[in-house]
């Protein structure tokens, strides 16, 4: 059975395809954990590198590559840089998701999802 696919539908695949390619290391996704758990106020970098133990420059890459995909938003204060996770961007990648486990074939259900984010 063939599904059509509009043009919307693929640009937004490659969207979040990008988006995950972004959080797909394990040290971005230790970023994006320790931005939530510092939500709503982020921080700024030389905290996450003192939380993570990531050198500056391999930190800034990583930073600048959840930044490029929408994932962190930056903020300059005076000489600082403030992270913060861009929580309008990920309920959209979970919305994305959700719309297609959950609803269309209910291959998870609905109920389940709630569950692990209660």
């Amino acid at each position: 059975m063939k599904v059509a696919v509009d043009k919307r539908s693929t640009d937004e695949v490659v969207k979040y395809a990008d988006m995950f390619s972004a959080m797909g290391t394990e040290p971005r996704l230790r970023i994006m954990q320790l931005l939530l758990s510092a939500h709503p106020d982020g921080l700024v970098v030389g905290e996450i590198q003192d939380e993570l133990d990531i050198p500056n420059s391999t930190l800034s890459h990583h930073l600048d590559k959840l930044k490029n995909e929408g994932l962190v938003l930056v903020q300059r204060e005076s000489t600082f840089l403030r992270y913060t996770a861009n929580t309008e961007a990920l309920q959209n990648l979970l919305r994305f998701l959700y719309a297609e486990c959950c609803t269309r074939n209910k291959a998870v259900k609905s109920k389940a999802v709630i569950q692990v984010c209660t």
